[in-house]
C-alpha cells in the first residue's frame, strides 16, 4: 500500500463521513414533522416504543443521533425514563439499515439489472438529480431532497474510494495478521469499541469494516467481535450528551450503555463457546459486505430479544447507579441537544410558550380580582412573580429560537419559530399590563380613592369581557382552536367601545360632581391597560390564524379560516348585548 493509497483512503473516509452527516441532517429536516407526530403519540408500550426508535433511526441513519435526542427528551420532561428504554433498543436495530445500503457495493453479476443495482451505476445519476434540485429549485423541500441525494452520492463515492484504496492490502501479510489477531473475541470487540468511540458512529465504523472486507482478509471470526464492540463504542456519544443533565437523562444514557454492554457480554460469550466447541467453518471464511450487514442486524436483533423483556430491570439498574437526590427533579426548560432536530426543538419551545401564556392569563385574572374585590397580598405577590417568570421565559425562548434559526431549517419551521417569537412578546406585555392593573388597585387602596358605584358596575362588565378574551386567547394558542380565535377580534372591538363609553360616562359624572379627578386618573390608567391586553390578545389570534393559513396553503382562500364579515358583525353584536353598560 503506497502513500497515495493512504491519501486516497483518508479522502474516501472523509467523503464517507461527510456524506453520512449531510444526508442524515437533511433526512432529519424532511422528517421533522413526522418525528414530532411520532413523539406526540409515544406511549409507555414497549413494542410501540421499540418501533418508534427503529423507525426514527432508519430515517435519520444514526442511532447516536436518536439516543442523544432521547437523552434530550428525558432531560426536558418530554419523555419518561421508562419510555426511553424501548426507544433506545429500537434505535440499535434501526441503525443496521445503513449497513444494508452500503452492502449494495458488493453486488456482482453480468445481467443489466444487477449492474444497475450497483451504486457505481446509479449514484452518478442521483448526484446529478441532487445538484439540479439543490441549485435550481427554490422550494426548501426540493432542496432538502437534493441534499439527501447529494449526501448519499458522496457517501457511496467515499465508500468506493475507501474500497479501492485498501484493495492493495489483500496481499499484505501484516494486514492479514492484524485481522487474525482480531479473531480473538476480546481484542476484536475492543478494536470495534475504540474505533466507534473515536468516530462516534456505529454506522460509519460498520461501513469502514465493509470497505476493509473487500480485501478478502477479514474473516467472519474477526468481523463478528468487531461488530459487537461497535455497539459499545457508540454509547460514548450519549454518555457525553448526558453531562450536565437531569438524573433521569443520565439514567437514559446509562440504560443505553447497560443495554449494549450486557448484550455484547452475553452474545460474545455465546460466540466464544460456539467457536471453541463447534468451530464452525464459516468463521474462517472471508466476510462479504452483505454478510457483515447480516451479522450486524442479527446481533442487534438478538440483543433486543434478550433485553426488551428486561427493560424494567435496566431501569432499576440505572436508578441504582444514579440514585435519587434529596431535591426534586428539575427538568431543563429548553435543551439545546434538541436543536439538531428542528421540529422537536420547536415543539419544546411551543410547550414553554404555552406555559408562559397560561401564566399571563393567570396574572390577568388575578389582577381583575384586585380591581373588583380589593388588594390581596398573595395575589399581588403572585402577579409580580408571574411578571418576572414571563420576562425570563421570553429571554430563554427567544435565545433558543434565534440559535435554531441560525441552522438550516425549512420554511414551515421558520414560520413556526417566527410565530412563537411574536406570541411570547405579546404574552410578556400582557403580564406587564397585569402588574400595571395591580398598581392601579394599590394606588386606589393607598390613597383611599373610591370609585363611584356606577363606575364599579361598568368596570365589572369590562373586566368580565377582558377575562373572556384572555380565555379565548389561551385556547387559541394552546389548542390551536380556530373557532376560539374567530371570537377574539369581535370581542376586542367591543372592549374598545366599552373603554370609550366608560371614559365618556366618567367625564359626565365628573361634570356633575359624582366623581373625583383623582379617581378619573386611576380609572383612565385601568382602561388603557385593559384595552392593551385585549390588543395583545388580538395579536396572538392573528399569529395563530396566519400560521394556519401558511400550513394549509390557504393564502388565496382565507375565508375558510377567518370569519366572514357577516359572522364578524353578528358576533360583535352578540358581545355588545352581553356586555352592555345600560
Amino acid at each position: 500500500m503506497t502513500l497515495f493509497d493512504v491519501l486516497a483512503l483518508i479522502g474516501g473516509l472523509s467523503l464517507f463521513m461527510f456524506g453520512m452527516n449531510v444526508m442524515g441532517q437533511a433526512l432529519e429536516r424532511r422528517a421533522g414533522s413526522s418525528l414530532q407526530l411520532i413523539l406526540s403519540k409515544l406511549t409507555s408500550n414497549r413494542f410501540f416504543g421499540f418501533l418508534t426508535g427503529l423507525g426514527v433511526t432508519a430515517v435519520i441513519q444514526s442511532s447516536s443521533a436518536t439516543t442523544v435526542m432521547v437523552v434530550g427528551f428525558v432531560n426536558s420532561g418530554l419523555m419518561t425514563l421508562k419510555q426511553s428504554i424501548s426507544v433506545i433498543m429500537g434505535a440499535n436495530v434501526g441503525t443496521t439499515v445503513t449497513a444494508w445500503i452500503l452492502s449494495l457495493s458488493g453486488i456482482s453479476g453480468d445481467s443489466l439489472f444487477i449492474k444497475l443495482l450497483k451504486p457505481t451505476s446509479f449514484t452518478p445519476i442521483l448526484a446529478l438529480i441532487g445538484v439540479v434540485l439543490y441549485l435550481f429549485c427554490k422550494s426548501e423541500k426540493k432542496k432538502d431532497v437534493g441534499t439527501i441525494l447529494l449526501g448519499f452520492a458522496t457517501l457511496m463515492f467515499g465508500m468506493n474510494a475507501m474500497s479501492d484504496a485498501v484493495s492493495g492490502l489483500e496481499n499484505v501479510e501484516a494486514f492479514r495478521q492484524l485481522f487474525i489477531m482480531f479473531e480473538n473475541p476480546f481484542l476484536g470487540m475492543l478494536a470495534g469499541a475504540i474505533l466507534t468511540a473515536i468516530i462516534q458512529s456505529s454506522s460509519a465504523s460498520v461501513g469502514i469494516l465493509q470497505a476493509l472486507a473487500v480485501t478478502g482478509q477479514v474473516s467472519y471470526g474477526a468481523a463478528i467481535p468487531i461488530i459487537m464492540g461497535q455497539n459499545i463504542g457508540t454509547c460514548v456519544t450519549a454518555m457525553l450528551s448526558s453531562v450536565g443533565t437531569t438524573k433521569n437523562a443520565k439514567r437514559a444514557a446509562i440504560v443505553h450503555l447497560s443495554f449494549n454492554v450486557i448484550g455484547t457480554a452475553v452474545w460474545l460469550s455465546v460466540f466464544s463457546i460456539i467457536r471453541g466447541t463447534l468451530a464452525p467453518a464459516i468463521l474462517g471464511e472471508n466476510a462479504t459486505l452483505w454478510g457483515i450487514a447480516v451479522c450486524h442486524s442479527a446481533f442487534n436483533v438478538l440483543c433486543t430479544i434478550l433485553m426488551l423483556p428486561l427493560s424494567s430491570l435496566l431501569e432499576k439498574v440505572a436508578c441504582i447507579i444514579i440514585p435519587e437526590g434529596k431535591a426534586p427533579e428539575q427538568y431543563t426548560e429548553l435543551d439545546e441537544r434538541l436543536l439538531v432536530t428542528p421540529a422537536l426543538a420547536l415543539e419544546q419551545s411551543r410547550r414553554l410558550a404555552v406555559t408562559m401564556a397560561e401564566l399571563a392569563v393567570e396574572s390577568v385574572v388575578l389582577a381583575k380580582g384586585t380591581l373588583l374585590l380589593g388588594i390581596n397580598k398573595d395575589a399581588a405577590k403572585r402577579i409580580r412573580e408571574i411578571e418576572n417568570k414571563t420576562d425570563h421565559y421570553e429571554d430563554t425562548i427567544s435565545t433558543f429560537l434565534i440559535k435554531l434559526s441560525s441552522r438550516q431549517i425549512g420554511d414551515n419551521e421558520s414560520a413556526e419559530a417566527a410565530m412563537i417569537l411574536r406570541i411570547i412578546g405579546d404574552c410578556e406585555r400582557i403580564a406587564d399590563h397585569s402588574v400595571n392593573l395591580l398598581e392601579s388597585s394599590e394606588e386606589l387602596a393607598e390613597k383611599k380613592i373610591a370609585l363611584s358605584e356606577s363606575a364599579m358596575r361598568e368596570l365589572t362588565i369590562l373586566c368580565n369581557a377582558l377575562e373572556e378574551i384572555v380565555q379565548h386567547t389561551i385556547a387559541t394558542f394552546s389548542q390551536h382552536d380556530l373557532v376560539a380565535a374567530s371570537h377574539i377580534e369581535p370581542l376586542e372591538e367591543v372592549i374598545d367601545k366599552l373603554k370609550d363609553e366608560i371614559r365618556a360616562r366618567h367625564i359626565a359624572r365628573l361634570q356633575s360632581g359624582n366623581c373625583t379627578v383623582e379617581a378619573g386618573f386611576v380609572l383612565s390608567d385601568i382602561l388603557t391597560n385593559i384595552e392593551r391586553v385585549s390588543d395583545h390578545c388580538s395579536n396572538i389570534a392573528g399569529c395563530v390564524l396566519e400560521s394556519a393559513e401558511h400550513k394549509l396553503s390557504l393564502h388565496e382562500n382565507t375565508r375558510t379560516i377567518r370569519s366572514t364579515d357577516t359572522d364578524f358583525d353578528e358576533q360583535e353584536h352578540q358581545y355588545e348585548e352581553k356586555y352592555s353598560l345600560s
